[in-house]
C-alpha cells in the first residue's frame, strides 16, 4: 500500500468509527432528525431480536421514539469494532461492514415518567452489523441489524423491587 492510500484508509475508519458514535449518541439522545441523517435513502434497520421491527430508517425511527418513551436515561456502550471494507462499481473501499459489540443500560420511568434514581432497571447486549455505504454526503447506513444476545430487567434480579 501507498501512504496516500494507508492515509484514506486511516480517514475512513475514523468517519466509520464517528458514524457508530453517532448512531449512538442519536439513540440515547433521541435525537430522531439526526438518527435519519445518518442512513442512506435506502436504509433500512432490523431491531427484531430485542423484540422491535424491521423496516425502513423512517419506520424505525417512529417506532424506536414511541419505545424510548418508557426509558428516559439510555445509554449505548459500543466497543470491539471490526471494520470490513468491500466493493462496489469496482472502486475498493465505497462500502464496508462494521461489526461492533454493546450493552444498553436503561432506567425506566417511574409513574410521573420521571427517572427515580440512577441505577439501570434493564441491561442488555449483543453486536450491532452495520451495512455503511460511500455517498456523496459521506459514509452513511445501508443496514443496521441488532442481534441481542442477553438482557437483564428487575424481573430478572432476585428480590428486586417490581414496578
Amino acid at each position: 500500500m501507498t501512504q496516500r492510500v494507508e492515509l484514506a484508509t486511516v480517514m475512513d475508519r475514523l468517519s466509520l468509527d464517528g458514524l457508530v458514535t453517532e448512531y449512538a449518541v442519536a439513540v440515547d439522545d433521541g435525537d430522531w432528525e439526526a438518527y435519519l441523517g445518518l442512513f442512506a435513502p435506502d436504509g433500512r434497520a432490523d431491531y427484531r431480536s430485542a423484540g422491535g421491527i424491521e423496516g425502513d430508517a423512517p419506520q424505525v425511527a417512529g417506532w424506536l421514539a414511541r419505545s424510548m418513551e418508557l426509558f428516559p436515561m439510555r445509554q449505548h456502550l459500543i466497543v470491539n469494532r471490526r471494520v470490513r471494507f468491500g466493493l462496489l462499481e469496482q472502486d475498493t473501499g465505497d462500502t464496508a461492514r462494521v461489526q461492533a459489540d454493546y450493552v444498553n443500560p436503561m432506567r425506566l420511568a417511574d409513574r410521573n415518567g420521571e427517572t427515580g434514581s440512577t441505577a439501570p432497571d434493564f441491561v442488555c447486549g449483543g453486536r450491532y452489523d452495520f451495512a455503511v455505504v460511500r455517498t456523496r454526503d459521506g459514509w452513511r447506513l445501508r443496514e443496521v441489524v441488532v442481534q441481542e444476545k442477553w438482557r437483564r430487567s428487575p424481573a430478572d434480579v432476585p428480590g428486586a423491587a417490581r414496578h
